[in-house]
């Protein structure tokens, strides 16, 4: 049956709110388990650190697919980005989260107590999310930062949807062969507000004995999260490359992180990538720990190993990465194909 938790929308302040948007884009950072908030530098700098959009050279496109929960839910993600001057650079993207063909048995039975498969139909949910981000490079050699200013549509069929706007911002320093960066999102808090179809919700009010009886909050508030990476690539014979970088992702509010208190939760990330004249890479990584309670009540301690392969020839970069390898974790497993263009190859 729909649960009828679609309408639990409501809680004013959730430790896990547009959840959506955690899960990353671009299959070269989720082989390295989204550890590239310092060595992001290209057009998916528009999520992973508006900063990094400073060291591109050329307009970039970049297309993501995946798919979750064998394949019924469908993860779609579009960006472009370019420099405007040599101290500014612009960039813009579109995440499409969505759910089709849900079943919805809320009026299976007739009033007459009779259940009617014929009155079964159909609803999709979708969550949006369009980023605007615009990035400059500092007067101090080496560092840059940036904004983003983020919209989030959200649709659950005709029963519920909501409007949500929120900012990030970020910093990227280089020097040699080290990279630092921070990237704060939802920095005043990404607001939603849900707007209820009440007669809808009056259709599965009296369904569940106490449950459903009112209408829930229709107000959702993102609190803020932070995230510091420290990078440094290694060459070796000049053909060969080792990046590896170390994050450490923090929320304001108590979760399952491994280190979790009522005030910060944080859980670190580490990323590696190899690369072969710049043309071959192979990545790993390992992160999102978590302390899970078992069904016999013990807490384990979770983690994410992920892995990925890229090809890359005149600025078209192929991608792939396998994440949560052994569903190992409490996170999704998905197998993710992108594709990076370099908009300057079709003027040559």
């Amino acid at each position: 049956m729909l649960l009828c938790s679609v309408y639990a929308q409501a809680q004013t302040s959730r430790a896990y709110s547009n959840e959506f948007l955690n899960i990353g884009v671009d299959a070269a950072a989720l082989g390295m388990s989204n550890a590239v908030v310092a060595s992001s530098n290209n057009v998916n700098s528009v999520y992973w650190n508006p900063a990094g959009l400073m060291r591109m050279e050329k307009q970039e496109v970049s297309l993501m697919h995946s798919s979750y929960f064998a394949n019924i839910a469908q993860y779609n993600y579009g960006a472009f980005a370019m420099p405007i001057d040599d101290v500014s650079a612009f960039g813009f993207s579109v995440i499409r989260f969505s759910v089709d063909d849900i079943l919805n048995t809320t009026q299976l039975i007739d009033d007459q107590g009779n259940i009617n498969y014929d009155r079964i139909s159909t609803f999709s949910t979708a969550d949006w999310a369009f980023t605007f981000s615009y990035a400059r490079e500092s007067k101090l050699d080496g560092f840059s930062y940036g904004a983003n200013a983020k919209v989030i549509r959200r649709v659950i069929g005709e029963f519920a949807n909501s409007w949500g706007f929120g900012f990030d911002i970020g910093l990227q320093f280089k020097r040699g062969d080290w990279e630092v960066g921070v990237m704060a999102r939802d920095i005043t808090t990404t607001y939603n507000t849900w707007t209820i179809n009440e007669e809808k919700f009056a259709e599965i009010s009296g369904a569940v004995e106490n449950q459903n009886q009112e209408l829930p909050e229709t107000t959702e508030i993102t609190l803020p999260k932070l995230q510091l990476g420290f990078a440094r690539t290694f060459t070796f014979h000049y053909d060969h490359k080792l990046t590896a970088e170390v994050d450490l992702n923090m929320r304001f509010i108590q979760t399952n992180d491994i280190i979790s208190s009522s005030a910060v939760s944080a859980t670190p990330a580490l990323g590696l990538e190899y690369g072969f004249t710049d043309l071959v890479f192979v990545r790993a990584g390992v992160g999102n720990f978590q302390n899970i309670q078992q069904l016999d009540g013990n807490d384990s301690t979770t983690f994410q190993p992920n892995i990925g392969i890229g090809f890359k020839y005149k600025g078209i970069s192929v991608d792939y990465a396998l994440t949560d390898i052994g569903d190992s974790s409490e996170a999704l497993y998905s197998n993710v194909f992108s594709v990076n263009i370099d908009l300057s190859v079709f003027n040559k």
